[in-house]
């Protein structure tokens, strides 16, 4: 006799005739036989680009500039840079992040000894760090002849003084063609905070840095490319004077583009695709946002390395009631990810996504990673300052269709109204509580995403998808009275938790 499944597969849940949402369902548990440590959140953010934390800082103002895009990456996500920048600023927070931590760093920065300490102090505003390899010249072209670090100048009161006469000339260095292994050896052995790697003739090739390993240690999860950099995306528009910001951004070797439209479907998405592939077929291409099938397959023909998801959803956009257009978002998450799976490409469930449950629910429909914005845009990593308003301490946190972001440049550019004299504004402006430090945060949701995969007893993305088209994994849907009880009730006061669900 065959069991009876409780609950609706997942087609039959979309089939009930009405937009779903996160909060209209549950997904009925399974089977545990194994702890939360034992689950892998590893998944696919684009074609070629797998994470192992699978979430994703927004491309918005308030949200992702390098701070959070490092953050992000160390953790094993990934941060979109946003377009609401000038392109050289915008090029040069992509290199931030790919400089900030390396294996061997293949392009290290030099300087001169006629050079002054102000330029250390220069490159430190701009990178982050500060231990700077002397040559002969300043170039790569001629002799290491020191190196300049903190405990050199960090008590130096005349920032105008020669590196020649603080640098450090007693040097441990390397050969080149030493191997990684051998070259942390020797780091590790001499106590210095930096290894020059030269060549036969004495020339700089190549750096390694101590703080790189102790980062590589407290960060194994860390969103790495193949040349041992943190991994970075970016957002760029379809206009064509955006060509000349792509290009920058390819050249300081962004890992994947985000075409930052607010309704991806139309021809100058999907012919920038195309002249994507092919000038720069190597580059990895995120399409949208869409939220229907027509749309995905639209931008997945034009050769789109992954799919964003999501009109209207977000807790700062009003799209959906300004515009009369969207999708509640979990049928969205379904009906775009199956389109995608004929593909083998991986959606991005973008918006709506308040607490644990919401990121447990967009990957059981489908979705491969979530983005978020305002989960982040309270922490430390996010631009802006704390504030106090009536006593609690928050950041303002806007949508990047608001009035204030669309008068900056990049919200017009993503809704079409740049040249608009009227512009009606899709998002508005507000206020996020202070959530710490996102280097804990994080670590936070995901050890509730892994708690939530343990109770559907599921290990990995991949297993759970294969159970949602399988139609093993089963919902239900809650009626009001049973998201109420899904709640905290009957208390007469209670403390909040860091966060929902």
């Amino acid at each position: 006799m065959e069991a009876v499944l409780d609950g609706f597969s997942g087609l039959e849940l979309m089939r009930q005739g009405k937009g779903i949402t996160y909060k209209d369902f549950l997904i009925l548990p399974g089977y545990i036989d194994f702890p939360p440590h034992d689950v892998s959140l590893e998944a696919k953010i684009t074609r070629d680009i797998t994470i192992k934390t699978p979430i994703i800082s927004s491309p918005m103002d308030t949200v992702t500039e390098a701070e959070m895009a490092i953050a992000m990456a160390l953790l094993g996500g990934m941060g979109i840079i946003h377009s609401n920048l000038t392109i050289e600023e915008q090029a040069r927070t992509v290199e931030k992040v790919k400089r900030y931590e390396n294996g061997f760093i293949t392009d290290p920065i030099v300087l001169g000894p006629d050079k002054r300490i102000r330029d250390v102090d220069a490159i430190k505003n701009r990178y982050g760090f500060s231990g700077i390899p002397i040559t002969e010249d300043g170039t790569l072209n001629t002799k290491l002849i020191g190196i300049v670090t903190n405990r050199d100048i960090d008590f130096e009161k005349d920032r105008n003084k020669y590196l020649r006469d603080v640098m450090t000339t007693d040097l441990i260095t390397a050969s080149e063609g030493v191997s990684l292994s051998e070259a942390n050896g020797i780091l590790k052995d001499s106590k210095k905070g930096k290894l020059p790697i030269l060549n036969k003739e004495g020339k700089l090739v190549s750096l390694l840095s101590r703080s790189d390993l102790i980062k590589n240690k407290d960060f194994p999860l860390a969103s790495k490319d193949s040349s041992k950099r943190l991994r970075a995306g970016a957002s760029v528009s379809t206009h064509p004077y955006d060509r000349e910001r792509i290009e920058a951004l390819i050249a300081k070797n962004v890992d994947l583009l985000v075409i930052d439209s607010a309704q991806g479907y139309s021809v100058y998405q999907i012919e920038l695709i195309k002249e994507l592939k092919k000038k720069h077929p190597d580059i990895q291409l995120i399409g949208g946002n869409v939220v229907t099938t027509e749309q995905s397959e639209a931008l997945l023909k034009a050769g789109a390395d992954a799919l964003r998801i999501g009109m209207g959803p977000g807790s700062i956009c009003i799209t959906q009631e300004t515009m009369s257009s969207g999708r509640a978002q979990a049928s969205a998450v379904f009906h775009t990810a199956r389109a995608a799976r004929k593909y083998g490409v991986p959606v991005i469930a973008d918006g709506g996504i308040g607490n644990i449950g919401d990121i447990v629910k967009a990957i059981a429909l489908g979705a491969h990673t979530v983005m978020v914005g305002s989960l982040l845009a309270g922490t430390k990593e996010a631009p802006g300052e704390y504030f106090y308003d009536n006593g609690v301490r928050v950041k303002r946190y806007r949508g990047m269709a608001s009035v204030e972001a669309m008068e900056a440049g990049g919200g017009a550019k993503r809704y079409n109204t740049e040249d608009q004299k009227i512009k009606v504004a899709q998002g508005v402006s507000g206020t996020v509580v202070d959530k710490g430090s996102a280097l804990d945060f994080v670590p936070y949701l995901i050890q509730g995403v892994k708690h939530g995969f343990q109770d559907l007893g599921y290990k990995t993305v991949p297993d759970l998808h294969q159970a949602l088209e399988s139609e093993k994994l089963r919902f239900e849907i809650r009626s009001l009275a049973a998201q109420m009880q899904g709640g905290v009730h009957s208390l007469h006061s209670y403390q909040k938790p860091l966060i929902g669900d």
